[in-house]
């Protein structure tokens, strides 16, 4: 829509205004006039937001849920939020269903291992018990032949040969079976160690799991209020809700010696939002009840609100106070002072009309009215600041909405043609 059709829309509204106010069904004047003031103007922003503590102590799962491939598991019991607990108090059971199976598995193949490995311990003994045997009846066979060999020095020369040969052939025969039960014994420890690797190993992770199994029952690391993890979705961590090795806290234990309002500000007003800006912090649960605060952070990206095309920044804003009163979940009204303009014009803001991109006022003239462009500075909930077209002190009208019928005395004033 260009310039030239948004004035003649302002001049056709003034025009049908003119008639209903001062040719109305019954001759009245309703129109209400303000005044250009000149003074002070708090510029703020309002929003809601949710009381968080700026510090908690999250209670996680098990750490060792990967480790036995267990991935995720659901809570089948909690104490209710807001309870107050002491270190080692009961928190909440998880399901330990998986678990438990996992042991019963662990458990038959601890015993079958552990026979092997018992059976394995046997029959190594035995077999280098005979070897054992056989080296010793070997060392009495090549004595005996050495004996031989040492009376044969009489005998003939053939029979001196024969013996020494004798003698020498029992001594190699030892000799390798000497050899021979060496690597006996290896071959045998080398298995003996496999299968007792096997063993310790499984006899470690049923250990480890069935310590595991203990810790399925959650107890408080230390002593606070209880209060339910909201998971990213924004959803309670209560009696039914997974909890997974990517995403394992039970719940949290908070700080509430400092807390934070967390709120959510749209993209019209996030330019006017930044760090260190003084903040009001109402209770609505405590109506009259106000904190100071001030702005920690300000999200640089926005979120798309659900079922709707607006987005939001998420601001946090800090309390500059601590009250036993505060909760973590409690509603808040925040007054986010944006700025303080003084010496300025304002005039009530129901006082300023718009137009597409145009700001005007209407002022009376000779025989009815006329619009006057305005140029308009930052607003409240009551005021808007005038930064040129009016002066301090002028009257203008505050038209009421109503119906229509031509006046044609109406001017369009201080407003570029096209």
């Amino acid at each position: 829509m260009n310039r030239r059709i948004i004035i003649g829309l302002a001049i056709a509204l003034g025009i049908v205004l003119t008639w209903w106010a001062f040719s109305g069904p019954e001759g009245g004047n309703d129109i209400a006039t303000a005044q250009v003031q000149k003074g002070t103007v708090e510029v703020s922003v309002s929003v809601t937001g949710e009381l968080q503590a700026k510090e908690s102590e999250k209670i996680m799962g098990p750490p060792g849920m990967r480790q036995a491939n267990i991935w995720r598991t659901n809570i089948t019991d909690m104490v209710d939020e807001g309870t107050v607990v002491d270190s080692g108090d009961y928190i909440a059971t998880l399901d330990r269903t998986e678990l438990a199976d996992k042991l019963k598995n662990l458990y038959s193949e601890l015993e079958k291992t552990e026979s092997q490995f018992i059976a394995q311990k046997l029959d190594t003994s035995l077999n280098l018990r005979t070897a054992r045997d056989e080296l010793v009846n070997l060392q009495y066979a090549m004595e005996e032949k050495k004996l031989i060999h040492d009376q044969s020095k009489y005998e003939a020369p053939a029979v001196q040969r024969q013996a020494q040969i004798d003698m020498e052939k029992a001594k190699r025969q030892y000799e390798q079976t000497v050899e021979n039960y060496q690597l006996k014994r290896k071959q045998a420890e080398a298995k003996t160690s496999e299968v007792y690797a096997s063993y310790s190993q499984i006899k470690n992770s049923y250990e480890f799991t069935q310590n595991l199994l203990g810790k399925f029952e959650i107890t408080a690391p230390k002593g606070g209020m209880l209060i339910y993890h909201r998971d990213w979705d924004g959803e309670k961590v209560q009696v039914g809700s997974a909890v997974s090795t990517w995403n394992p806290i039970v719940a949290t234990l908070p700080n509430l010696d400092k807390m934070i309002s967390v709120t959510y500000v749209n993209e019209v007003d996030i330019s006017k939002i930044k760090k260190g800006q003084r903040v009001s912090i109402g209770i609505d649960a405590f109506q009259g009840k106000t904190f100071d605060g001030i702005i920690t952070d300000v999200a640089n990206v926005g979120e798309q609100m659900d079922n709707t095309d607006a987005k939001v920044f998420e601001v946090v804003i800090e309390l500059s106070e601590s009250d036993t009163i505060l909760r973590p979940a409690m509603t808040t009204s925040n007054e986010i002072h944006v700025g303080s303009f003084e010496e300025s014009l304002y005039l009530p803001i129901e006082a300023v009309y718009s137009f597409g991109k145009l700001k005007a006022v209407y002022q009376s003239s000779l025989g009815g009215m006329r619009l006057k462009e305005v140029k308009t500075g930052p607003s409240n909930d009551n005021q808007i600041i005038i930064e040129e077209g009016l002066e301090n002190g002028e009257n203008v009208l505050i038209v009421p909405i109503g119906t229509a019928e031509v006046n044609d005395t109406l001017r369009l004033s201080n407003t570029p043609s096209a």
